[in-house]
């Protein structure tokens, strides 16, 4: 069980992290972005919006009409088209990946994740096929998690929410509240840790997650790591091992909506499951998150970048090992809800806000 950090940071800190930050709004109008993904050799970004379009972004000529052959997407509550990522070859074989909410014939809903390739003149995706599908369908329309990360060594990992069905995130029989890991075709690796567990599920990687927003591979560790939403209070930061139990809900830092405890919860530490390397007792929503392993400014080295939905803002943390204190927080004078925090190949931290006249933002120290 792993130790926790967390600590009061003063407001004199926050303040000069604020006066310190350059903003450029690259692109406005954006209905409700979600993600984005950088094209190789400067042609570009893919943005997602969470209504099911795909756009691309270029400095030469700014948002591109929506590509075609995206597929539909059940675009509820906070159900859509969600996260984009390129394919580790996408330079052989041109493979955009997108998660989503999908939608069942009872109207029950689930993330899903497949990928197309993106054509030469990148207006298209061509024969997109869906190869994940998260089962059993629950949400009616909360909960998704769909943030898609892709390790070292070509396997993906894909995180999934619970649906807001609290129990399932222990049930290893479902996919609600885990993080599963597949190969680059969408297939379940043979060294998975439930493989030869009768009645689990072979994609599951960790489970005992409630809403995973945010993921990224640690740079210096080369370990996935995962933030998440938690109920009223108890945001997390954990980083997801192999078979391990994250604890929602019987473990949790936070309360129920209505201001009671969750029912299944059996206290804040709980044996057999882990603890997180850090946690916020009062929510901010966290959204997406990206480590600073660049050289273009040093004095962000070490630092792992995390937006806030319901505090408006990006929070600035630093990293020693697994060791995690937060430093500051950027961007809270613009007022608007952060969905994702990327670190672009020149070094410039790339920001997507989610309002209905969303924005792209480029910021620099």
């Amino acid at each position: 069980m792993r130790r926790l950090f967390l600590c009061a940071i003063p407001l004199a800190l926050f303040s000069s992290y604020a006066a310190a930050v350059k903003v450029e709004v690259l692109q406005t109008k954006l209905d409700h972005p979600w993600s984005l993904a950088f094209l190789p050799d400067n042609r570009g970004m893919l943005i997602t919006l969470k209504g099911g379009q795909l756009r691309l972004w270029q400095p030469d000529k700014g948002l591109s009409d929506p590509l075609t052959g995206v597929p539909k997407v059940w675009a509820n509550g906070q159900g859509g088209l969600l996260d984009v990522a390129l394919a580790p070859d996408f330079e052989h074989s041109r493979r955009v990946w997108l998660s989503f909410a999908e939608a069942d014939s009872e109207g029950k809903a689930g993330t899903a994740v497949g990928y197309g390739r993106l054509s030469d003149d990148l207006k298209h995706l061509q024969a997109f096929q869906i190869v994940f599908r998260q089962q059993p369908k629950l949400s009616t329309g909360n909960h998704f998690g769909g943030r898609m990360v892709f390790d070292g060594h070509g396997y993906l990992f894909i995180g999934l929410g619970e649906n807001n069905q609290r129990a399932t995130a222990q049930d290893l029989d479902k996919l609600q509240g885990k993080v599963v890991r597949l190969t680059n075709e969408g297939k379940t690796p043979p060294d998975n840790p439930f493989v030869n567990q009768a009645g689990a599920r072979t994609e599951i990687w960790s489970y005992g997650i409630r809403n995973p927003q945010g993921m990224a591979m640690n740079p210096w560790s080369d370990a996935l790591w995962l933030n998440e939403h938690g109920p009223r209070g108890g945001d997390e930061i954990n980083i997801p091992a192999r078979g391990k139990n994250y604890g929602w809900p019987i473990a949790t830092w936070g309360i129920n909506y209505s201001g009671l405890k969750i029912p299944e919860a059996k206290g804040q530490i709980v044996a057999g499951t882990e603890q997180p390397i850090f946690y916020w007792e009062k929510s901010p929503a966290v959204s997406g998150m990206a480590f600073y392993n660049s050289d273009t400014f040093p004095q962000w080295r070490q630092k792992l970048f995390i937006g806030a939905l319901k505090d408006k803002e990006v929070i600035v943390l630093s990293v020693k090992g697994n060791r995690v204190t937060e430093e500051g927080r950027l961007l809270q004078e613009r007022g608007q809800r952060i969905r994702d925090v990327r670190v672009g190949p020149d070094g410039y931290l790339y920001v997507l806000t989610d309002e209905s006249d969303g924005e792209l933002l480029k910021v620099s120290p």
